[in-house]
C-alpha cells in the first residue's frame, strides 16, 4: 500500500476515475480533500495564492485536537477526524505525530453561569459516548497536582481523548501524500472560480480552465473568491492570536472559560492563545503579529491559572471564519462547486474528516452532514462574531 493509499483507506470514497477536480487553497482541509480525491482516481490540481502550502490559517493553528462536543453531528465529525489523525500517526511513514493529553475546560467559582454551562455541556458529551468527566477544583488538583492552580475553580470537565500536534507537520504530510497520488500543487497562484460551468480563472481572468468540480477551501479568502463568482456566503473572517513561551509545561491542555484563554504543552515549552477580536477582519489587510495587549493578557492568565512565568519567544495572529450558527459551511454551493469554511477556529481540528467528507460529496457520494449544508443561508444574514471555544 502506498502512502497515498494509506492516507484515504479504509474510508470509503466513490470511484473518481476520469474526474478532473480543482481545489482552491492548500491548507489542511484542501490538501486532505485533494489527497483523498486523487487516491480515489480523480485528476486533481491545487491552487494556492501563497508561496507555500499551509501559508494561511493552517500554518497558524493551535494544534489542539479533541472530540468533546455536545451535538451528535459535531461528535461524528470530530471523532472521525481524531481517528484519522491517529491512523496517520500510527502509519510511521511520515514525521507527523500526535501527543495524547487530557483537555480541561473550567470556570471560576464566582462564574456560576459558565460553570452551569460546562456541567450541562459535559453531560451532553457523555450522552454521545465521549469520555468526559465533571469535577471541581479539588478534583483537578487530585488529578493534575500543581500543574494548574485550582483553588478558585468551581466547575471543570476533563476530556480524556484529547491530543495536540504540530499543524505544519500535518500540512506537510498531506501535501506529500497528495503529490504521491499525482496531485499538482501550484503555489503563488491567486485564482478565481466560475460556476456555470465549473472552472478556475487564472492570470487576471484571461484564462479559464474547466473542471468537473471545484472546491474552494481558501480560508478567510473563501467568501471573496465565491462572491466574485456570484455566490454569497454567510461568513466573517476574524482575528485570533497565540504565543509560544520557552519555559517547560507538562500539564494538561486547559481552556479557562472564565478568562477566555487556552494553553497546552509545546515542544519549545508552552503554547497559549485566543485574543479573539470579535469584529470582521479584512483578509488582505490585517496584522500578522501578536499585539502587546494580548501578550500581557495571556501571560497574566498563565500566571493566575498555572503559576507559570512566561518567557515569550514569539506571538502571532491568524484568521478564523465565523458563521451565523457557529457551524461550518461544507458542501455544494452551485452545480459542481463546493465550499469548506466557517469552523470558528476548529478547522484544523476537523480537517481530516472535513476533507474526506467534501471529497466524497464531490464524487457523488455521501459524507457531508446536512447540518453543515452551506445553502442553509442565503448570504444576507446579519450576525455577530463569537469566539469559537465559548462554552454555551
Amino acid at each position: 500500500m502506498t502512502d497515498a493509499e494509506a492516507f484515504v483507506r479504509p474510508f470509503e470514497i466513490p470511484d473518481g476515475s476520469g474526474e478532473r477536480v480543482a481545489v482552491v487553497g492548500a491548507g489542511a482541509v484542501g490538501l486532505t480533500a485533494a489527497a483523498d480525491l486523487a487516491s480515489a482516481g480523480a485528476s486533481v490540481t491545487v491552487y494556492e495564492r501563497g508561496d507555500a502550502v499551509g501559508a494561511g490559517s493552517s500554518g497558524r493553528a493551535a494544534g489542539i485536537l479533541y472530540d468533546a462536543y455536545a451535538e451528535d453531528v459535531d461528535v461524528r465529525m470530530a471523532a472521525r477526524a481524531l481517528a484519522r489523525f491517529r491512523a496517520f500517526d500510527a502509519d510511521g511513514g511520515t514525521e507527523f505525530s500526535v501527543t495524547p493529553c487530557p483537555y480541561v475546560f473550567l470556570a471560576r467559582a464566582d462564574d456560576g453561569r459558565t460553570g452551569e454551562a460546562i456541567a450541562e455541556t459535559a453531560e451532553r458529551m457523555r450522552a454521545h459516548g465521549r469520555d468526559v468527566t465533571t469535577t471541581d477544583g479539588a478534583g483537578l488538583r487530585d488529578r493534575f497536582g500543581d500543574a494548574l492552580r485550582t483553588d478558585d475553580v468551581g466547575t471543570a470537565a476533563v476530556a480524556a481523548d484529547a491530543m495536540w500536534t504540530d499543524p505544519a507537520s500535518y500540512v506537510s504530510m498531506a501535501a506529500d501524500c497528495a503529490r504521491a497520488a499525482g496531485v499538482g500543487i501550484l503555489t503563488g497562484d491567486a485564482v478565481g472560480v466560475r460556476t456555470d460551468p465549473p472552472g478556475v480563472v487564472r492570470r487576471g481572468g484571461a484564462v479559464t480552465e474547466r473542471y468537473d468540480s471545484v472546491l474552494v477551501a481558501a480560508g478567510a479568502h473563501t467568501k471573496r473568491v465565491l462572491a466574485e463568482a456570484g455566490v454569497p456566503l454567510a461568513t466573517k473572517p476574524y482575528r485570533v492570536q497565540a504565543l509560544v513561551s520557552r519555559r517547560p509545561y507538562d500539564g494538561p491542555i486547559c481552556y479557562d472559560a472564565t478568562e477566555g484563554a487556552y494553553f497546552r504543552p509545546h515542544p519549545e515549552g508552552l503554547l497559549a492563545g485566543d485574543g479573539t477580536e470579535a469584529v470582521e477582519a479584512d483578509p488582505d489587510e490585517w496584522s500578522r503579529e501578536g499585539d502587546e495587549w494580548f501578550v500581557e493578557a495571556a501571560t497574566g492568565v498563565l500566571d493566575r491559572r498555572a503559576n507559570y512565568e512566561a518567557d515569550v519567544s514569539r506571538a502571532w495572529a491568524g484568521l478564523c471564519t465565523a458563521t451565523p450558527d457557529r457551524k461550518p459551511l461544507l458542501g455544494a454551493v452551485a452545480e459542481g462547486v463546493f465550499v469548506a469554511t466557517g469552523w470558528h477556529g476548529h478547522g484544523f481540528m476537523w480537517a481530516p474528516a472535513s476533507g474526506e467528507a467534501v471529497a466524497a460529496a464531490m464524487l457523488g457520494g455521501e459524507g457531508v452532514e446536512e447540518t453543515y449544508d452551506p445553502r442553509r443561508f442565503d448570504g444576507s444574514e446579519a450576525f455577530e462574531v463569537v469566539e469559537g471555544m465559548t462554552v454555551d
